[in-house]
């Protein structure tokens, strides 16, 4: 777990440092094109026009990556196994940088621009309306695809779980989707359900517990949080009701100063924004306390 530590931060730090040469990496070109060789070979019965086909588009690079990590265990006392997990969160986080997105929503100057900067924000999920209530959803539902979902996967089972979720979310809601046959994309879409709701129910803890927790848990429940579904329809309520929760004691701290709100564009977003950032930072610290209190490894 140590390494796995380790991977993360680098990740994140060489995410920000050398955004480039990350986004050049962050390319996914090659499964698009796989994808339209197994439908150009199958057949009009075939697997891959059923509900499992997906799995025949995963069991190839999923292979690897397993191989891969075995094969790096124990070699060099896990220098081989932390620079692969290294390239493989960075590969898979993303694959857009989710606060360059908000801010280039948020400094949008014209029309153009801001819906040019919201389709960028919206594209791994997310309403596509402009409202602030449909952005403040678009940020956090992007948090989960972009950060959590990959950061929890690669933590539960290493490279291959980051790898397993990051193709099947652009299966099931990139670009990738429109080649799927109809069964077949259904199947990505539950698979992707499935992956996604542990997250969403630790992410609402973490707003919870880094923001107004009365305001999330009432917000969860309204969304029927606590029942088993697996759209995870009650992040985007959440993410509402904790933005707004916290805009109001803002504003209350303002006032009770004898202060003026300062004007900032967006609020909404900001905050957004900034408590994605700060359930990231949880995350982090969780792990790290697990770490160095030796209960993991």
């Amino acid at each position: 777990m140590f390494t796995t530590l380790v991977a993360v931060i680098v990740a994140l730090v060489l995410g920000h440092i050398v955004p480039s040469l990350v986004a050049s990496l962050r390319r996914f070109g090659w499964f698009s094109e796989w994808l339209r060789r197994l439908d150009s070979h199958a057949g009009e019965r075939g697997v891959w026009r059923g509900r499992y086909g997906f799995a025949l588009a995963l069991l190839p690079p999923l292979l690897l990556v397993v191989l891969l990590q075995w094969a790096f265990a124990d070699v060099w006392h896990g220098l081989l196994s932390l620079l692969l997990g290294v390239v493989v969160l960075a590969w898979t986080w993303g694959p857009r940088d989710l606060d360059r997105d908000v801010e280039a929503v948020i400094d949008a100057e014209d029309v153009p621009a801001r819906q040019l900067a919201i389709g960028h924000l919206q594209a791994a999920g997310g309403s596509v309306y402009q409202d602030t209530h449909s952005l403040v959803e678009a940020v956090v539902v992007n948090g989960l695809r972009r950060w959590f979902a990959v950061l929890f996967w690669f933590l539960l089972l290493g490279p291959f779980g980051a790898v397993l979720y990051r193709l099947t979310a652009l299966a099931a809601e990139g670009p990738q989707s429109a080649l799927l046959p109809p069964a077949n994309a259904r199947g990505t879409r539950r698979l992707l359900a499935l992956l996604e709701w542990p997250v969403a129910q630790l992410m609402t803890l973490s707003m919870a517990l880094a923001g107004n927790f009365d305001a999330v848990v009432r917000a969860w429940r309204e969304a029927h949080g606590s029942q088993w579904a697996l759209e995870p329809v009650f992040l985007r309520a959440v993410a509402r009701a904790s933005v707004q929760a916290e805009l109001r004691e803002e504003a209350h701290e303002y006032t009770a100063a004898g202060l003026v709100p300062v004007w900032r564009r967006l609020p909404e977003v900001r905050d957004a924004m900034s408590l994605v950032w700060r359930v990231l930072l949880l995350w982090m610290a969780l792990l790290a306390l697990l770490v160095i209190g030796g209960w993991v490894r």
